[in-house]
């Protein structure tokens, strides 16, 4: 058995961003599929692993965590890769993480879903209104990469793992990156570090169920 199970599916970005560190730091890692399109996280047996009903999950060693900022921070000491150098350090990738969350994710990830993966047709008004915070946040992101090559100091930090979560699916997202040049130039690092992967060959449950 592997020391870390990941509960997640291929379309989560949020699972990708605990996966893709994992696999970064070539972690005794496996994933566990959640049914998310089947309604899986609704059910009482999934509740019972994570009673917020999401996706993802980490478990290691009899401790089970939810939530991928919560995850990301536990990886940090246990992997001891991608952490903070000192306090100051730690509080600005906490900054990062937090605003990803609230500014970052939040609207990209509503965006995205509900051009591609809702069940149904959204209001295009929504989808505006979602496209226009998005674009502030990739504006707040594009300006402090400016002369910098990852978000926190000069190393690949859970900062920028937790940010760069759903920015690789730019044609899902309908976004093309060539308009933010500093985030395209450190979404290419990322994506040239060694044992990088793509959501979808990382994660099971692609490709997207018709029912979706």
């Amino acid at each position: 058995m592997a020391e870390y199970m990941l509960h997640c599916f291929a379309q989560s970005g949020n699972a990708y961003k605990v996966a893709l560190t994992l696999q970064l730091a070539d972690a005794d890692w496996a994933p566990r599929f959640v049914d998310f399109f089947g309604g899986e996280t609704k059910t009482p047996a999934y509740r019972a692993i994570n009673v917020m009903g999401e996706v993802p999950v980490l478990e290691h060693r009899g401790q089970s965590l939810a939530q991928s900022g919560v995850i990301l921070d536990y990886l940090a000491t246990t992997l001891g890769r991608f952490g903070a150098n000192d306090e100051d350090e730690r509080r600005e990738i906490l900054r990062w993480l937090l605003w990803d969350n609230h500014k970052l994710t939040s609207y990209t990830a509503t965006l995205r879903f509900l051009r591609l993966l809702a069940p149904t047709p959204a209001d295009p008004a929504v989808i505006a209104f979602l496209r226009g915070r998005a674009e502030i946040a990739w504006g707040v992101l594009d300006t402090h990469l400016a002369g910098r090559t990852h978000v926190v100091g000069e190393r690949l930090t859970i900062a920028d793992l937790s940010l760069c979560g759903y920015l690789f699916w730019p044609d899902e997202i309908g976004v093309d990156w060539a308009g933010y040049p500093n985030i395209a130039a450190w979404l290419g690092r990322i994506r040239g570090t060694p044992r990088w992967s793509a959501p979808y060959a990382l994660m099971p449950g692609h490709p997207l169920p018709a029912k979706a």
